[in-house]
């Protein structure tokens, strides 16, 4: 599997968030679906904002625990 970039996923939140593809790209499919469902009420848009903003200014780390499953720097 490969590893996420935080940076790849919070620039794919802010251009194409309203259609999930930030979701499908850090492998959560069902959340993807779901924004792509919804996009048209414009609220996974605004949610895709809201994921951008905090991923931003989250540390490598944590990103990397939640979506990556290991913590960067470590050697592993």
């Amino acid at each position: 599997m490969k590893e996420k970039d935080r940076w790849t996923a919070i620039a794919l939140a802010f251009l194409l968030g309203g259609l999930g593809v930030h979701r499908f790209y850090l492998g959560q499919t069902g959340y993807g679906l779901l924004y792509l469902l919804f996009c048209w009420t414009f609220v996974p848009t605004a949610i895709s904002v809201i994921d951008a903003i905090i991923w931003a200014v989250q540390d490598d780390n944590t990103f990397n625990r939640k979506y990556n499953g290991f913590v960067s720097g470590r050697g592993d």
